[in-house]
Parts: C-alpha cells; structure tokens; sequence
C-alpha cells in the first residue's frame, strides 16, 4: 500500500496521487486542527462549514485563522444528512457571494462526512472550482468522506447523485477530535474500515478482531482504511474503473439509507450491506463460506447491525435500481472473489439478488441505528 507506517503517536502522510489531478496529502495525527491556519496561509479569505454540534471548534479554528491574517468566517449547517440538501448548498453559495469570494480563496470543511461532502460539493461548483481543506472529525469521514475527491448532496430520487469529483488542497485528521466522539458514531466509521480489510488489506480484520471496539488500534486502524482508499483513488480518480471496488457493500446499504428516509447512520447501513454483498459473493462468485460468514461475525462484535426487515425487499430493491453504480436497468455490484479480490458484477441473476437478502432479512421492524 501507499507510503510507509510510522511508530505509533506521530504523525502519519499518505499521499494520494490522482492521475492527471493535483497530488495532496492525508494528514493523520494528534492535534492536527492546529496546522489549519498554515495550511491556508497566504489567502485571503477562508470559509469554514461546519455542523451546530461542531460550532465550538469551528469558531476556536476560525479565531486561530484570524489570529494569521487570514479573513475567516463560519458557515454554520444542519447536523447530519440534513446538510446534503440543495436549499443548504445554496446558502452556502449565497455566504460566499456576500463574502466576495474569489478563486483564491479557500473553503474548510470541519465536520463528519456530510459536511466534507457538502464542503467539498460547495467548493467545486463555486466558480467552477475554489481550493477546499477538508478537516474530519468523525472515523467515517476520515476514512472514507474526505478522501478521494468525491462530493454530493442527496435529492429525494436517492443519496449522492448530484456531485462533483473535486480534490482537496489536503485533508487534517486529527485524532484527538475522537476522544469524545459517541460511541455509535465511532462504530459507524469502523464499517468502513471493515470494508477497507475485506477488499484490500486483511491486517485490518485481524486488529479488529483483536479489540472490535477498536479502541487499542483506532490511530492504526485509521492510516490503513485511508491508505487503502489512496492506492485505489489515486489510479482511478474519477470511478471509471477499479474506484469501484470501494462501493463494496453500498449498493444495499445506499437503498436502506433511502427508504428509511436517512434516518440510519451511514455505517449502520453499510454494515447490513457487507453482510449482504458477502452472500451475494458466495452465490455468484464462488466466495468461501467462512470468509462469508466472518462479516457477519465480525461486524456483530463491533456492535454494527447485520439484518433488515423482511417486508422491505421490494423498495430496497426499486432503490437499488436508481442507485449510481447502476447503468441503465442492469444493477451493478461489487462482489470477493476471495479476501482481498473484488470485482464488480454485472447483471446478477435476479433469483440470486434475492436470495442473497435472506441472509440479512429478519421478521422485526428495524430502528434507527
């Protein structure tokens, strides 16, 4: 994988190199939030988007660009999902306008993974394309939101179709932003790191398996989901080939973000979609058993969900059609091979797309994890 591990404690680069794109770097360390301001140093103007939960350390960054010259001003958006709506993105631009904002000025997305995806998403079309820093403050979006490029919003025909691939300047994780994170919310994040183990980097199932809270390897656990999605971005920055392999899991779990009305967190939805996308390899591709069965194990013992009600195959199955991985009627998923193999298949036969729900469907009403 890209680059090398340092000892524990200190500050980890990854480089992600997009072909044909600007290279930047993943910053993954303690304390990072203090490096913002000579990140942006030398601009005039810095918006920084973030979510009322994270108003706090948003206004103390804002004050520390202040304190450097540089003309900072918060945008504050709706908590959660919330935030991936056209009328926000609109707001943003507005505050943009009235903040005269210029090609040389730079916008900061501080906050989980719908801020730097709304961040990110707000920055590309401004202008056609101002600089963006994205500053994650959630395991999800350290490992999966902020990095590679990829920016939406959601509409009511599904999540993330609207978007933008739009690089940022650099990304700041700054794991000292977890210490409170919930404990839900930390789980969330860890689906994606499960992903980043079954399809590229196995050392990652066996440091969960070690502790499933995560808690003893959670720095480590960070750098190597992140350093899996570098390698794959960086050879394919725009999903035009093996960039898709990252969508394991997501076809499912983008249709259960749906028809609950994105009630779920998104690792919640993901974990029911790994367990799902594992059968489904089983039945088509020829997956072995056990590996199959260790999704189920180990996302169970990270406390992610693993089943969805029953009843609900019919829309889940109508949202899947519309998802953005689909190419005209023909759906499209990512399935193992064996550990660490993925490849995308093509127009599964439908008997098997069901079948495979039976091994996440359950006859009780599900809530909203």
């Amino acid at each position: 994988m890209t680059g090398t591990r340092g000892p524990a404690g200190e500050l980890v680069r990854v480089p992600v190199a997009p072909a044909g794109d600007r290279p930047y770097e993943v910053l993954v360390g303690d304390g990072l939030v203090g490096r913002l301001a000579s990140t942006v140093a030398g601009r005039t103007r810095a918006a920084v988007i973030h979510p009322a939960a994270m108003a706090a350390a948003a206004a103390a960054a804002v004050a520390d660009l202040r304190d450097t010259g540089v003309e900072a001003h918060p945008i504050a958006v709706p908590d959660g999902e919330a935030a991936k709506e056209l009328g926000v993105a609109g707001h943003c631009w507005d505050e943009l306008g009235r903040l005269g904002f210029t090609r040389d000025d730079v916008v900061v997305g501080f906050g989980g993974g719908t801020v730097t995806d709304l961040a990110g998403f707000v920055a590309a079309c401004w202008l056609r394309g101002v600089d963006v820093v994205q500053v994650p403050t959630t395991v999800l979006a350290m490992v999966d939101a902020a990095v590679g490029g990829k920016t939406g919003i959601d509409t009511d025909a599904g999540k993330n179709l609207v978007g933008a691939f739009h690089q940022p300047l650099t990304v700041l994780c700054d794991t000292a932003l977890l210490a409170t994170l919930p404990r839900p919310e930390v789980q969330a994040g860890l689906a994606e790191v499960v992903k980043a183990g079954f399809i590229a980097d196995p050392g990652i199932l066996d440091l969960l398996d070690d502790d499933p809270t995560g808690a003893a390897h959670l720095p480590e656990l960070i750098e190597r989901a992140i350093r899996v999605k570098a390698e794959v971005v960086s050879g394919d920055p725009r999903e035009a080939g093996r960039r898709e392999i990252l969508n394991y899991g997501h076809t499912l779990a983008h249709a259960i973000e749906k028809v609950e009305h994105y009630r779920w967190r998104h690792g919640a939805a993901v974990s029911v979609g790994l367990v799902y996308a594992a059968e489904l390899s089983r039945l088509a591709a020829g997956l072995d058993a056990g590996v199959a069965a260790r999704h189920r194990e180990l996302l169970t013992r990270v406390g992610l969900p693993v089943d969805y009600q029953a009843d609900a195959w019919p829309d889940l199955l109508a949202a899947m059609r519309v998802d953005k991985k689909s190419r005209g009627r023909v759906l499209r998923f990512v399935v193992l091979d064996a550990l660490g193999a993925p490849r995308l298949l093509a127009d599964p036969d439908p008997e098997l797309v069901r079948a495979a729900f039976d091994a996440v469907a359950t006859q009780r009403a599900g809530g909203a994890p």
